[in-house]
């Protein structure tokens, strides 16, 4: 189980970006990178396909970042946070913040 997840917000905590606040849009499978929507943005300079009916040009999209300079967001406090893991009673495992111990929502 991964500490980030699709959909979770999270905050940037190191680079170019710093205080940035964002929604993973996707985790790099077999790499620590993460996608945030809105940060870390770069032009691409792209041909135009016309099979994929995609124009060509200058294109600003957003550039993965490593998962050590993001962290979770805490909803109740707005602050990032640590994340940990715990076993239920029942057998699941979920993800904690470390600082109350409440559960992760997502």
């Amino acid at each position: 189980m991964k500490r980030l997840r699709k959909g979770d917000r999270v905050i940037v905590i190191a680079g170019k970006n710093k205080g940035q606040k964002g929604e993973v849009l996707r985790v790099e499978s077999g790499s620590d990178h993460v996608v945030v929507a809105n940060v870390n943005l770069v032009k691409r300079h792209t041909k135009p396909n016309p099979q994929a009916n995609q124009p060509g040009g200058i294109i600003e999209r957003e550039a993965p970042i490593h998962s050590s300079n993001v962290m979770l967001l805490n909803p109740a406090t707005g602050k990032g946070e640590r994340v940990g893991f715990k076993v239920l009673e029942d057998g699941r495992k979920v993800r904690v913040f470390r600082s109350s111990g409440e559960v992760v929502d997502a």
